[in-house]
């Protein structure tokens, strides 16, 4: 039977990288992105500082891959074109719908994930802008080559609809899990309460495409 390698320089690279990863989110956890920096990453990280610039190239490099494996919108852009095909048959009704469903309970589940929303909503840092961008390439993706063309002789905005059911998941999440309060007498910390506000999003999005 062959021996488990345990070690070399592979299998080195990528704990070294998890450690980095890890040392990110526990410091952004606790102190956000001002406590950021090199040096203390590094000590988290119990590393070199020097593998972080092997590795990544730059602290906002290491930052931009943390960010990138917690954000629920961030998609592989090499499966865009497959989403974009399966999507036409409905002119994107069913995506648009489970999207929303899946960020919702993403966001309810993952205190990382309601992080990452708060501080884009509050720092002006590159990795955060960038992360935002790539949203937004994906839902033009979307938008121009799925519902744009189903919309366009219609009073519906699809654009405009699906901004505010995104922002109302944003916001609706947030509060309930970091004040525990409702909103319009609705718990979504409670079964009943996250239910309604799924089956309201399925309505609003079949009224829109009806």
């Amino acid at each position: 039977m062959a021996r488990k390698i345990t070690s070399g320089p592979i299998r080195d690279k990528e704990r070294t990288k998890n450690k980095l990863l890890k040392a990110v989110g526990a410091i952004l956890k606790k102190e956000g992105f001002p406590g950021l920096n090199i040096s203390r990453v590094a000590s988290k990280a119990d590393v070199d500082r020097k593998l972080i610039y092997e590795y990544y190239g730059s602290l906002e490099n290491l930052v931009q891959a943390y960010l990138n494996g917690k954000d629920y919108w961030k998609v592989n852009l090499v499966n865009i074109d497959e989403i974009i095909e399966g999507s036409k048959v409905d002119f994107g009704k069913q995506i648009a719908y489970s999207a929303l469903e899946g960020q919702f309970d993403a966001l309810m589940a993952d205190k990382e994930m309601r992080k990452i929303i708060t501080w884009s909503l509050c720092e002006n840092f590159k990795p955060l802008t960038d992360l935002n961008k790539e949203r937004e390439r994906l839902g033009e993706a979307l938008f121009s080559s799925i519902s744009d063309n189903f919309f366009k002789d219609k009073e519906v905005d699809i654009r405009a609809v699906q901004g505010l059911l995104i922002g109302g998941v944003y916001y609706l999440t947030l509060q309930a899990k970091m004040s525990g309060q409702t909103m319009c007498g609705i718990d979504i910390n409670t079964e009943e309460g996250r239910e309604k506000i799924k089956k309201t999003l399925k309505q609003i999005i079949e009224w829109a495409f009806s």
